[in-house]
């Protein structure tokens, strides 16, 4: 990398992949390994490996599996992130999930592409996300921001968040900020299950059933507020 953080034009992409599955990992190697552009420097078949090996390994793209048997990429690229804010993450998935996509969205993934893509387009796939561009179709993110909000009307009462005490307002907008349990109680010198428990009751107080619901209510209020500052 160069000193701004961009790729150097003769600099081989740095990969690290993580799944669960030995022949996927083995497939996508071989197929990045076969491009003189592109090196595979690691790989891991659980969040743990991935969390350990990462950082010691400063790849430029972790292509990371959706589901894993010991929790999910999308957890794996909010934490990487917060270490490595220059890491592009390209989330790699089986299944067309909406939630999933919303999820990766807010955890800063750079690109989210189902398995079945052809080889050329996981190629090129590597390659947008390493010079900084963005695999995130912007009319799916929008297409599901929708619908969140769609929900967010049925299910949440006007009068909803004057109904959070200070600390759960705190809550509420670290996971607005794509947050894990870990990082706020880090955040806010709280246990892990502490923060699990707050975090319950403000999805009860909001009448929401799910913590991206929350975030996408955090986010809104906030918008809210900066227009009413403006």
């Amino acid at each position: 990398m160069t000193d701004n953080g961009k790729l150097g034009p003769s600099t081989p992409i740095r990969v690290f992949l993580l799944d669960d599955h030995e022949v996927v990992r083995r497939g996508v190697h071989d197929l990045l390994e076969d491009e003189q552009d592109i090196t595979v420097v690691g790989e891991a078949a659980t969040v743990e490996q991935a969390l350990a090996r990462v950082p010691a390994l400063r790849p430029h793209v972790a292509v990371l599996d959706v589901r894993l048997p010991d929790g999910d990429g999308v957890t794996v690229c909010r934490e990487l992130r917060s270490r490595m804010p220059e890491l592009a993450c390209l989330m790699l998935t089986s299944f067309d999930d909406e939630e999933a996509l919303l999820d990766s969205i807010m955890a800063g993934a750079a690109g989210y592409v189902l398995k079945q893509i052809e080889g050329s387009n996981l190629v090129g796939a590597v390659r947008t996300v390493a010079s900084g561009q963005s695999l995130l179709d912007p009319s799916a993110a929008t297409k599901v921001m929708a619908r969140l909000r769609g929900e967010q009307t049925k299910e949440a009462e006007p009068d909803a968040l004057a109904r959070l005490t200070e600390r759960e307002r705190q809550i509420l907008d670290l996971i607005g900020e794509g947050l894990t349990n870990r990082e706020i109680g880090r955040r806010l010198y709280l246990a892990e299950k502490t923060v699990k428990n707050h975090i319950s009751r403000v999805l009860h107080k909001l009448g929401v059933e799910r913590r991206i619901q929350a975030a996408v209510l955090a986010t809104e209020t906030h918008e809210r507020h900066r227009q009413a500052g403006d």
